[in-house]
């Protein structure tokens, strides 16, 4: 490649990129999943567009299967395994049961009434019965709802992508011909079962690094979460397992790990997701050919139909029923099952296998995509209002940021005050924090004070604290519990020791001598105290 070349492919990166991240702003604005547009942005460039002509089939599965890699880890770093915890049983049976029998109805209904023969029948079913994770965390992480319903879907999304690849995977090799469906499930448990184990050891390891390790720059923390991440994914195909699970799996461990620099290495992991996002289905998008999709409406709006509002539906019926899951989560779920990448990367494999009538079954599962997204996505908002899973008032849950400072075993731990937070309005003396954790500064409006004792804190307020390293956890959940409980919730938590206090000292949180701002007299001038009641 010519430096011309080169410089040539940069720009066109960098400007579809740019039209990407536009493209997050419109969709919101609209209501619409971003996916779409960015499917539409690689069907604008393509042949039938700007003319860029883009057809290998080899090349796409293998950039897809790492942009899904990050998107998956991405998603597991940035879930909270306390609230995935007690809806996991409920997830992976509808990842495995409840893709199962949307397989199964969708095929039905698409040989009985497409006439097509088992073999691309079941193929339609197969690569539509997965819900997206790419699609799932981009949406449900914008909407107001229920943790319990996000984390269902959530993680249903991360775990319900082995099966279906199994399944595809089976259907379109050589062993079509003589795939049981003992084989099938075999292969599947075993595929699930490394996935998860070599996962969990490639977490395990890196959070035992990453904790006897105080590396030089944030920046570090990151990458290194990812490499994990992705080592997993590595060794978990190599001998057998899930990749997609594995790096999952370690994901969700790491990302609950409690190491350093959190705050930074989820923002680099939503860009780095970002970008998997956009390249992904810009991608899939120059595979399109819209000359091509005339004849594709009449299949797509049939599997659509018969998965949207007939296999869905049942399949989350009988699956959450056991758990007893209230009906109006229920039909949201059920709702919220999005397709996108993942249904239309594997239709791709049955192009590379050379089996009869691939390229149709791609055009099929592209306009379905495309088609169902677009009446599913901007309706959650409303239907969650409607259903009343909606969770707009609740107190956000504190976001932590901790440095370590390795030679005296201290960490410096920063918090926002978030809206809807009850720790508004509460004085530093009412946190009760352990002896050896302190509040030494205060960041509001823009303007940087040392706290005492009386300060009064306010929505939108940074706090920066130190505290021993042996009592950080412990500082994390006082202050969780005044978040959600007030003032009040003093009550409810024992001091750190019989007959301790605050701190010695611990009024002017500075050096002795030093003048002490922060009184609410003296603060008055940035700006009127939000007062929440001397009473929460």
């Amino acid at each position: 490649m010519s430096a011309a070349d080169l410089n040539t492919l940069l720009v066109a990166a960098a400007a579809i990129v740019l039209l990407g991240v536009s493209a997050v702003r419109l969709s919101t604005r609209a209501g619409l999943p971003s996916l779409l547009l960015y499917l539409a942005i690689g069907v604008a460039i393509g042949e039938s567009g700007l003319g860029i002509r883009f057809d290998d089939v080899q090349l796409t599965q293998v950039l897809s299967t790492v942009a899904l890699a990050v998107i998956l880890a991405e998603g597991g770093l940035t879930t909270n395994l306390s609230v995935v915890r007690p809806v996991l049983s409920v997830s992976l049976v509808l990842a495995t049961i409840g893709v199962g029998i949307s397989v199964a109805v969708t095929s039905w209904i698409a040989w009985l009434i497409l006439d097509v023969d088992l073999r691309t029948a079941l193929l339609l079913g197969a690569v539509v019965s997965s819900t997206d994770a790419a699609a799932v965390f981009a949406v449900m992480r914008a909407l107001p709802m229920r943790a319990r319903t996000r984390a269902t879907l959530e993680a249903e999304s991360g775990f319900n992508d082995p099966p279906v690849i199994i399944l595809v995977t089976l259907v379109v090799s050589d062993a079509w011909e003589t795939m049981t469906v003992g084989t099938a499930l075999t292969g599947f448990a075993v595929q699930m079962v490394i996935g998860v184990v070599v996962g969990a050891a490639a977490a395990l390891l890196g959070s035992l690094l990453l904790r006897r390790i105080a590396l030089p720059a944030a920046g570090l923390y990151p990458l290194a979460l990812f490499a994990f991440a992705f080592l997993g994914f590595g060794v978990a195909g190599m001998v057998g397992g899930s990749p997609f699970v594995a790096a999952y799996v370690a994901g969700l461990i790491l990302g609950n790990s409690n190491l350093p620099h959190r705050v930074a290495t989820v923002g680099f992991a939503e860009g780095l997701a970002w970008l998997a996002q956009i390249g992904l289905f810009v991608l899939l998008g120059l595979l399109a050919s819209p000359a091509r999709l005339g004849e594709a409406v009449l299949p797509a709006l049939v599997v659509g139909t018969a998965l949207t509002f007939v296999a869905r539906p049942v399949s989350v019926w009988l699956c959450t029923t056991p758990f007893r899951v209230p009906w109006r989560e229920q039909a949201f779920i059920s709702w919220a099952g999005l397709r996108g990448a993942v249904p239309i990367m594997l239709a791709t494999l049955p192009m590379s296998a050379g089996v009869a009538g691939a390229q149709t079954i791609f055009d099929v599962v592209f306009l379905l995509v495309v088609v169902f997204t677009l009446i599913q996505g901007p309706t959650l908002p409303w239907l969650s209002r409607r259903l009343g899973i909606s969770d707009e008032v609740g107190a956000r849950e504190l976001a932590f940021e901790h440095a370590p400072f390795e030679d005296i075993g201290t960490t410096m731990l920063t918090v926002d005050v978030p809206p809807g937070s009850r720790l508004s309005g509460v004085e530093i003396r009412e946190l009760r924090l352990p002896d050896d954790a302190l509040v030494a500064l205060v960041l509001r409006a823009g303007q940087l004070f040392v706290p005492h004792r009386e300060t009064r804190l306010r929505t939108g307020d940074q706090l920066i604290l130190v505290t021993a390293e042996r009592d950080r956890a412990r500082t994390e959940g006082r202050l969780r519990e005044v978040s959600r409980g007030g003032r009040l919730a003093e009550w409810h938590a024992p001091r750190s020791r019989p007959g301790a206090g605050p701190r010695p000292g611990a009024a002017a949180h500075g050096v002795a001598g030093s003048r002490t701002v922060g009184s609410d007299d003296e603060l008055s001038a940035l700006g009127p105290e939000r007062d929440v009641g001397a009473v929460v």
